[in-house]
């Protein structure tokens, strides 16, 4: 019983859902027609014209764009976060620039030692410099900006105070450009008296703009300090570390540039402005916990865990403890901490590992290059499918470049906004060719149905090129190549001749035998006229054929095989109808022995009897 109901149930879904499928499939063809066949005339107006107009709206766009907002870069920032999360390779620290994290772990420690929580006393902090200069470190960077003294331990300042002293710009510290609205207040400082300020230019104005800086309490501390400050990207994101603010003629350096500057000896102008890290997910810079540097002793690092090797690095110090509020959003790590980012920058910049970025202006070069070069292909009349793959390969090789730059060289070629911009161009180029395809064999979306009472006649052509054969095999394929090039490209313009194209598929096993088989159908109101249009047609195909210097009859030849019939003679038989009519028609003229070489003046379409199936 339920096997009843289950199959009558089933039996009337299908019912319904066939139903339901050809009445949609009526009615949304009448929605395509309604656009495409005015869009059809169209085309056959202005022909391959279209292809030159997208080249060059889409260039007159890229020329726009990068004397404007420049929005074709806009899309690398998210691209670069994606691949660099991606890539299976990523660089190893060189273990030359070390962090020194004022964790959780550390307060904690001195919490429970009765010495109070965080902020530290400036004694603690002189602790960890005194550790790090016993170590044998070559420079330390601080982030932790000192604003005042400490009220409960002034000897812990002159510490702190002579140790940023005895350390000759070795130890520097953080400070903090303050708005500019307060650099025209007292205690404002001219911008050449900054702390580690440099000229831009070679004759620069002095004493310069005066700036309002927050530096830290200390003279020797406030004569060794950078700016802590640091750049965001338009999303907030930090990928690109701003190495310095340019304020006339001067520049302030960050912490991270002073400290590569004392580090490698270089003057800080020789920097670039800024550095794109090359960011990592899973080898991060080697750390140490403040309470193990200071105690001298595994207090919160594991005893598995080896140490770094401090003689002879670069250290940042900064906190990491948690509410501190010192995270940052970089393309790996939405929290991570300040002074991470600080040592990221110090590590590119004194190890040259820094991702290398090309010139804005090749992203445009190249998606100038690819637009002309697609709409070039659509332009000649290249097979779609061949366009398709190639455009396909084209981006999988362009990603390729992008993933193995940035994972194994460092080098992140931004092809992504190019290729998405590529991609609108070519969708538009295939549209349209859809467009000329689709008139071109016939489809009812873009031309009218076949009427045979209208246009009874039809004639049939067979089209096969036979390459000289003086050709080697290569050749005579780029040759057959060519001719059909040529004749679709004929063919897409909007003629009266509808081509029925893949007798088999491109690939099939049959396809070498029967590939240089073009089937062309004419109709007509009477015998006369459908030769007529066939006539006028050909002729005009064998001029464009050969109307280059590269002519297609220099190396080979195009044969012609023609047959006509009334497909519709208004009599109706049982065993012989437009069908069946048709089905003759096509057979006669694929096994047709007889052949004409196509010439400027297809005068055997003129045979006072020319060869038909007879009605």
């Amino acid at each position: 019983m339920l096997g009843k109901i289950a199959d009558f149930l089933m039996t009337w879904i299908e019912a319904v859902m066939s139903t339901l499928a050809v009445a949609f499939m009526d009615a949304w063809t009448m929605v395509e027609q309604a656009y495409r066949r005015p869009f059809s005339r169209l085309m056959t107006r202005v022909q391959f014209v279209v292809y030159p107009l997208i080249a060059i709206a889409a260039l007159s766009w890229l020329a726009w764009d990068w004397t404007h907002d420049r929005s074709l870069n806009a899309a690398e920032d998210a691209i670069f976060d994606t691949v660099v999360q991606w890539r299976p390779v990523e660089p190893k620290p060189s273990g030359h620039t070390v962090v020194v994290e004022i964790d959780d772990c550390s307060i904690e420690y001195y919490r429970h030692q009765g010495e109070g929580g965080w902020p530290w006393s400036r004694q603690r902090h002189a602790d960890l410099l005194d550790a790090l200069d016993r170590a044998g470190v070559r420079a330390v960077g601080y982030d932790v900006l000192f604003v005042d003294t400490g009220q409960q331990d002034p000897d812990g300042d002159a510490v702190l105070e002579q140790m940023a002293d005895a350390g000759k710009g070795r130890f520097l510290f953080g400070s903090s450009r303050m708005h500019s609205d307060f650099d025209n207040q007292e205690g404002a400082t001219p911008v050449s008296d900054a702390p580690g300020a440099f000229a831009t230019t070679p004759n620069p104005s002095r004493p310069g703009p005066r700036i309002a800086l927050l530096l830290p309490a200390g003279a020797a501390i406030a004569r060794h300090s950078a700016l802590l400050d640091v750049d965001r990207s338009a999303d907030g994101v930090f990928r690109d570390i701003h190495l310095r603010k340019n304020i006339g003629d001067w520049a302030l350096p960050s912490l991270s540039l002073q400290l590569a500057a004392v580090a490698s000896g270089k003057p800080a102008s020789s920097f670039p402005e800024s550095v794109r890290v090359n960011w990592r997910t899973k080898t991060q810079l080697p750390s140490i916990s403040a309470a193990d540097l200071i105690e001298g002793e595994r207090i919160c690092r594991d005893a598995a865990d080896p140490m770094p090797a401090l003689k002879g690095t670069v250290v940042l110090v900064g906190y990491n403890a948690a509410g501190l509020n010192d995270a940052k959003p970089t393309p790996v790590n939405p929290m991570m901490p300040g002074v991470e980012v600080h040592a990221e920058a110090v590590e590119a910049l004194l190890n040259d590992s820094a991702i290398w970025l090309p010139p804005l202006s090749l992203k445009y070069l190249l998606a100038g290059f690819m637009v002309l070069l697609t709409t070039f292909a659509f332009w000649r009349g290249e097979p779609h499918e061949d366009v398709d793959g190639v455009f396909v390969a084209a981006n999988v090789v362009l990603l390729l470049v992008a993933v193995i730059g940035l994972t194994f060289f460092g080098v992140f070629v931004d092809i992504f906004a190019s290729i998405g911009f590529i991609s609108l161009c070519f969708g538009l180029c295939r549209m349209y060719a859809a467009v000329q395809r689709g008139r071109a064999i016939g489809n009812n979306d873009y031309r009218d149905e076949y009427d045979a009472g209208k246009y009874p006649w039809l004639l049939m052509a067979r089209l096969r090129y036979v390459p000289d054969p003086a050709l080697t095999g290569h050749a005579a394929t780029k040759r057959k190549r060519e001719y059909r090039r040529r004749l679709r490209r004929f063919l897409y313009t909007g003629t009266d001749a509808v081509m029925i194209e893949g007798i088999v598929e491109r690939k099939s096993w049959l396809h070498e035998i029967l590939d240089d088989l073009m089937m062309l159908v004419w109709t007509g109101i009477d015998e006369a006229d459908a030769y007529a249009n066939a006539k006028r047609e050909l002729d005009l195909i064998y001029e464009r054929l050969n109307e280059h210097a590269l002519r297609i009859d220099d190396q080979g030849i195009v044969r012609v095989a023609i047959a006509a019939a009334m497909i519709d003679d208004n009599i109706d038989e049982n065993n012989r109808g437009e069908q069946m009519r048709l089905r003759e028609l096509l057979g006669q003229d694929l096994n047709a022995n007889v052949e004409w070489p196509l010439s400027a003046s297809n005068t055997f379409l003129e045979l006072k009897h020319p060869p038909h199936i007879e009605t």
